[in-house]
């Protein structure tokens, strides 16, 4: 059986010695007097509940999935978790860093990071229901009526109801300009929505009452495309005037989803029949509001394959240490037994090291990008305000798609420390890889994050963006300069900086001859650019820990991440040559193709 220990010293390193995040509270008035007990506190409970309730029902949500009624449409989940949802709506955690204006406790979203890597690496299905509720919460505090946020936002808040994201279509999903649902003016300045969506996570289950969807459709006189978009609000029981469930609304799910993994997540295909709704937002302008909810769900997921990421490296590291399996090739390093723990080959020490290097780096970036929402949130400078979500914007794709991306080969590397093993089911490895696999396909797979970063957030600009990362890290690297126990971090990530802005000349140059060269180079740029990040990240935390060893620390906390930093930067990030070298290769290769299609 698996086990998981919520990495609460690592969460602490990140948040106070690498963020120094109780620094940065300060200058954020909604959040100046938090401290560092008050969320070591929150976090040790928080990680409790992972571990100790959400943790036990990971491989019984697997094995039971959910199952539906067809004649009532209701949809139940697998034992344990609608009981595990009502101790965490009772526990506050649904209102974590909801705003105190509808019943939230208004900490930080960098603290509610922390918390939901955790619930990931517990049990990333079951985490869905909560996750899908805080996204919906934060479109609707960002674009819903008074009304919408006075009847529907407490709710949220305090668990009774949930929410869901209803956007794809079967015959649509990335275009969503294609999608049919139409959505019909009524005297009483409500809407009657007709059509159908699929892969609706949550959209029904038993935990609560109510749930709220938010709901994209076209009004008749929409122009065609993206721009005649609208969003919804869609209640699975339609809201009295004074916010009181009434009479069952026109949307049900008319079936479930068998999936590869995730599968105690209800995946639902909804059918809306005349269901009532309200307009959030302004008419045709509903993927603006409903990107508030799908850019949070992306930097979820990211979340999302960083837990699967730490919950496999902890499982195959202890596996590997009491796996016995032939002799080291240097001779004998345990006589006593038969033979020697299989962690003293190489390569299970490479397979090892490079889940724990993207889960560390994983979570550096990602709670990185969340103190930058704090800082777009709550800054009292507008300037900083607009910086934060510049750099936001920027980082998103590369937190859903690199990390997705990395947590994929982190699973199968620990899935295959266990050997056979590792394909049997009790020994919950073979879940994780099939869990994490869905995350680089949905909230946008992970090549149309790609060609987000590079086509719409790199290019457009000049590369203007990326530069102002870049300037962190030149700042690193003329503090450095010089220091030899730095060198070997400081070289690699500074003659990469060097070369990105040459690269995506490049790229850009081609682009304006064929834009078939963003396609083609689009996906091996993001993953350059996720290593440039990476490896800022890495070369600051190994600062920090030669610092610490400087001084005399013997925690060897501070030696394993310096090791894990050494190993990154010899072993992963040389990766970077290879992926610019066919990236360059350019479009033809690709598209040059006809006899091979024909």
């Amino acid at each position: 059986m698996p086990s998981y220990t919520p990495p609460l010293r690592d969460m602490h390193f990140v948040l106070h010695e690498l963020l120094h995040v109780c620094d940065e509270f300060k200058q954020l008035p909604a959040h100046q007097d938090l401290d560092q007990d008050t969320i070591a506190a929150v976090l040790e409970e928080g990680g409790k509940f992972a571990s100790e309730v959400l943790f036990p029902l990971n491989q019984i949500g697997d094995e039971q999935g959910c199952t539906l009624n067809h004649e009532t449409h209701a949809v139940t989940t697998p034992d344990g978790f609608k009981e595990a949802f009502a101790e965490f709506a009772k526990g506050g955690w649904t209102a974590l860093s909801c705003s105190p204006e509808y019943g939230g406790q208004g900490l930080p979203i960098v603290l509610n990071q922390c918390f939901y890597e955790m619930l990931n690496s517990a049990n990333q299905a079951w985490t869905m229901y909560p996750g899908l509720t805080h996204g919906a919460y934060e479109a609707l505090h960002a674009h819903g009526t008074e009304t919408q946020k006075k009847t529907i936002l407490p709710k949220l808040t305090s668990g009774e109801w949930t929410s869901t994201m209803c956007l794809t279509e079967s015959h649509c999903g990335t275009d969503l300009g294609m999608l049919r649902t139409k959505a019909v003016p009524q005297p009483d300045g409500t809407y009657r929505l007709s059509g159908s969506k699929i892969f609706i996570s949550s959209g029904d289950h038993d935990f609560v009452d109510n749930i709220i969807h938010l709901v994209l459709a076209r009004l008749p006189d929409a122009p065609a495309g993206s721009k005649g978009i609208s969003l919804f609000v869609v209640s699975k029981f339609k809201l009295k005037e004074d916010g009181t469930l009434g009479d069952r609304n026109g949307i049900y799910c008319s079936g479930l989803e068998h999936k590869m993994g995730i599968n105690g997540s209800a995946t639902c295909q909804m059918t809306l029949e005349d269901a009532e709704g309200t307009l959030v937002g302004q008419p045709n302008r509903g993927l603006a509001a409903m990107f508030v909810m799908m850019n949070a769900a992306r930097i979820g997921v990211g979340m999302q394959s960083l837990g699967l990421t730490e919950v496999a490296f902890q499982n195959a590291l202890a596996y590997a240490k009491d796996r016995i399996q032939s002799r080291s090739l240097t001779g004998p390093k345990d006589p006593s037994k038969p033979a020697d723990s299989i962690l003293v080959h190489p390569d299970v020490r490479k397979m090892l090291l490079t889940a724990k290097a993207y889960a560390e780096g994983g979570r550096a970036l990602s709670l990185y990008c969340a103190l930058l929402i704090d800082r777009e949130l709550n800054h009292p400078d507008a300037a900083v305000r607009a910086e934060s979500a510049e750099l936001v914007a920027l980082l998103t794709p590369i937190v859903k798609a690199f990390i997705t991306d990395n947590g994929w080969i982190a699973t199968s590397s620990c899935l295959q420390v266990f050997g056979g093993h590792g394909f049997i089911r009790e020994w919950g490895m073979e879940q994780y890889v099939r869990d994490a696999r869905i995350n680089l396909i949905y909230e946008g797979t992970n090549t149309i994050q790609s060609l987000d970063l590079l086509g719409r957030k790199v290019l457009p600009n000049q590369g203007a963006t990326l530069k102002k990362f870049g300037e962190q890290i030149t700042a690193l690297v003329l503090e450095e300069q010089g220091n030899e126990a730095m060198a070997e971090f400081i070289k690699p990530l500074a003659q990469l900086g060097q070369q990105m802005t040459q690269f995506t000349g490049e790229i850009g140059y081609k682009a304006m001859q064929n834009a078939d060269e963003v396609g083609a180079a689009a996906v091996d740029y993001l993953r350059v650019t996720g290593h440039l990040v990476f490896g800022y990240f890495w070369a600051r935390m190994a600062k920090v820990a030669l610092q610490e060893i400087e001084k005399g620390n013997r925690d060897p906390f501070y030696q394993a991440k310096l090791q894990t930093a050494r190993f990154y930067f010899a072993k992963l990030f040389p990766e970077t040559a290879s992926l610019m070298a066919t990236a360059r290769t350019g479009a033809s290769v690709l598209m040059d193709t006809e006899a091979v299609f024909a």
